[in-house]
């Protein structure tokens, strides 16, 4: 099945955005005609970024959008964790996050292939909390998120994306897509999440996909379930073609 990226000629680039802590590498991509058009960003998973979610992107541009990927490694010099994965995993914060991510909306805002309007977001496993922090952080801004068999969004540290839920905004629309089977997510944080989400009127949908384990997303994982993952694209396309066109 295609992508639908084949009939969409893109411009795609690697470029440097600066921030508090130095220069963060993003990969680009927008449609070759037409625009401006609604910035989306992806956020990366544990294992780091690489040509799988560059295909990502640019399957989300190809729809129309001007789509960004930021290695959030950037500060250690490497897109690729290895065997520091799980540290790389545990030392970066929603804080950090929010940082890049206001860096970026500067960078983006400056682009005349962006509108400088709605944005939406999109993230899997280590991102999924990351999605939702910076959502609740620029609550004018992101008007579509979504969070892919995400971990952590309620933890004890100060800085938990759960704390930030009653600043989103009324015209925001969320998905959470957990895994079936996930060993990395609780049922009492999904339970927790949703009722908070509950408590603060939050337009949004939890679900758990059935018959999918963590990493069902990715074609490259042994997890990889097609129906699921393609699923989750039509559910992306039209949460961001409501919420953002």
């Amino acid at each position: 099945m295609s992508d639908g990226t084949d009939a969409v000629a893109l411009n795609e680039a690697f470029i440097n955005v600066s921030t508090n802590d130095g220069e963060m590498e993003c990969f680009v991509a927008y449609p070759q005609h037409g625009g401006p058009f609604p910035p989306v960003i992806l956020y990366m998973d544990a294992p780091g970024v690489r040509e799988e979610l560059y295909d990502f992107v640019r399957r989300i541009a190809a729809q129309g959008y001007f789509a960004v990927i930021p290695n959030l490694y950037y500060r250690f010099g490497i897109r690729d964790p290895g065997a520091q994965m799980m540290e790389m995993l545990q030392v970066h914060t929603n804080t950090m996050i929010i940082d890049d991510t206001s860096s970026l909306i500067t960078w983006i805002d400056n682009q005349p292939q962006a509108i400088a309007g709605p944005m939406g977001c999109i993230g899997y496993c280590m991102s999924g909390k990351f999605v939702l922090a910076v959502t609740g952080a620029f609550p004018q801004r992101f008007k579509a998120m979504l969070s892919l068999y995400g971990v952590s969004h309620v933890t004890k540290k100060d800085d938990s994306a759960h704390l930030l839920i009653p600043k989103i905004l009324a015209d925001c629309s969320l998905y959470f897509g957990f895994a079936e089977h996930d060993p990395y997510v609780p049922d009492e944080e999904i339970e927790f999440l949703s009722k908070t989400l509950g408590d603060n009127n939050i337009d949004c949908v939890v679900e758990k996909i059935p018959g999918t384990g963590h990493g069902f997303a990715f074609p490259q994982r042994m997890g990889y379930h097609h129906e699921a993952a393609e699923r989750h694209w039509d559910i992306a396309f039209e949460l961001f073609a409501r919420k953002l066109k």
